[in-house]
C-alpha cells in the first residue's frame, strides 16, 4: 500500500521506522512547521520532519491544513491508498479524511475512549492511572471518536514520567500499526465498500469506559500545590516531566524526580528515610522537614511527605541526591514555593 505519514514529535519516529522497515511504500510525510528551539531560538525542524530528510521522502508542513486548499490538493494528488497519523499536532479536515480510498488511521496514546485530546500521555499520570495503552482509531470528523481496530494495554509503573511511558507507548504503536495495515490490506481484497464490516472495528460506546479528555497543560497546571497530597504532587511530577516546578529562594526549581512515602512505594525507599518519616510532626505543606545526603530532601505536603530526589535549580544542571544538596543548599524550616 502507498502511505502518507502525519506526524511531528519523538514520539512517532517508532511508528514512522516500523513503516519504512514494512512492505509497504511510504511516498510521503506530513508535519508541523520548523520552530524555533534552543538557546540559538534558530528554526529546527521537527524529529519527524528530520527522520523525512534523512530518507529523501517529499515533506509538507503546513501551518494550518484547514485552511491551505493548495497543499490539501497536492497530497491528494499524490493518490496514497491511506493516511496514517502519529501525533500530528493539527485537526485534520473532512476532505482531507476523504481523501485516500482506504481510509485515515490514527495511533493514539490512550485506551480510547478515555484520554480523548492532546496530552493522553500526560494525563495518564497525573491521574495516578495503573495501565493506559495504545488504541488504532478509524478517524473521522470528532476528537478521537473514530472505532478502534486494535487496542493493547501497558502497565505504567510507579515510577514512570511521561519520558519512559511515552517510550513503551511508541515501541507498541509501530507494533500495532503494522499489525493493523495488515487486516486493512486483507480487507481491502474483498473491496473497499465493505472493509469496515470485514475489519470488525468497535464503537467507541461498545466499551465499558468512561469518556475522559486530555486538555492541553498550561502553566499554571506545572505549579507544584504543595497543599494537595504526596501521591497527587508525585503523579503531578512524573505527568509533567520535566517540567512540574515550585520556587527556592526566588528561583525555579524544577522537579524531576520524586518518592511519595505512602505504602505502595516503601520498596524504592530506605528504612533510615521510613522510620525518619513516621517520628517527624506534621508540618506545613512545603516545608523542608529532613535532608538525606544519599537519598534527597523530604518535604511535607497536605498529606504525608515526598522525596524530592532529582531536580534542577534554575541556571543550574540537574542534580541529585548529595550534589542537589549542595546545590540548592536546603534548610529545614523553609518552604518550598513562593
Amino acid at each position: 500500500m502507498k502511505i502518507v505519514f502525519w506526524g511531528t514529535p519523538k514520539y512517532a519516529l517508532q511508528s514512522l521506522n516500523s513503516i519504512v522497515n514494512s512492505k509497504h511504500e511510504l511516498i510521503a510525510v506530513v508535519s508541523q512547521p520548523d520552530k524555533r528551539r534552543g538557546r540559538g531560538k534558530s528554526k529546527t525542524p521537527s524529529p519527524v520532519k528530520e527522520k523525512a530528510l534523512q530518507l529523501g521522502l517529499k515533506i509538507f508542513t503546513p501551518n494550518d491544513i484547514k485552511r491551505q486548499k493548495d497543499i490539501q490538493s497536492e497530497i491528494g494528488s499524490l493518490e496514497a491508498d491511506i493516511y496514517i497519523v502519529v501525533a500530528f499536532g493539527q485537526i485534520l479536515p473532512e476532505n482531507i479524511l476523504n481523501q485516500p480510498p482506504l481510509g485515515c488511521w490514527n495511533s493514539h496514546a490512550s485506551l480510547l475512549p478515555n484520554w480523548r485530546g492532546a496530552g493522553p500521555i500526560q494525563w495518564s499520570l497525573i491521574e495516578g492511572e495503573k495501565k493506559t495503552g495504545v488504541s488504532i482509531m478509524a478517524m473521522e470528523k470528532g476528537l478521537d471518536t473514530g472505532p478502534v481496530l486494535i487496542q493493547e494495554k501497558v502497565d505504567i509503573d510507579l515510577l514512570d514520567n511521561a519520558n519512559t511511558l511515552a517510550k513503551k507507548l511508541s515501541i507498541l504503536s509501530g507494533k500495532l500499526l503494522i499489525e493493523s495495515l495488515k487486516k486493512i490490506e486483507s480487507a481491502n481484497h474483498e473491496g473497499i465498500l465493505n472493509k469496515e464490516t470485514k475489519l470488525a472495528i468497535k464503537s467507541q460506546s461498545s466499551f465499558k469506559a468512561e469518556v475522559t479528555y486530555a486538555r492541553l497543560i498550561t502553566k499554571k497546571d506545572r505549579l507544584i500545590e504543595w497543599h494537595k497530597t504526596s501521591k497527587e504532587i508525585h503523579c503531578l511530577i512524573m505527568g509533567l516531566y520535566p517540567d512540574a516546578h515550585t520556587y527556592w529562594e526566588g528561583k525555579r526549581l524544577k522537579i524531576l524526580k520524586s518518592i511519595p512515602l505512602i505504602d505502595d512505594y516503601t520498596q524504592y525507599l530506605s528504612n533510615q528515610i521510613i522510620q525518619s518519616s513516621h517520628n517527624l510532626k506534621k508540618d506545613l505543606p512545603g516545608e523542608i522537614i529532613s535532608i538525606f545526603d544519599s537519598d534527597g530532601i523530604l518535604v511535607s505536603t497536605g498529606e504525608s511527605n515526598i522525596l524530592i530526589v532529582e531536580a534542577q535549580l534554575e541556571g543550574k544542571k540537574v542534580s541529585s541526591s548529595k550534589r542537589l544538596i549542595q546545590q540548592i543548599k536546603p534548610i529545614i524550616g523553609k518552604k518550598l514555593g513562593y
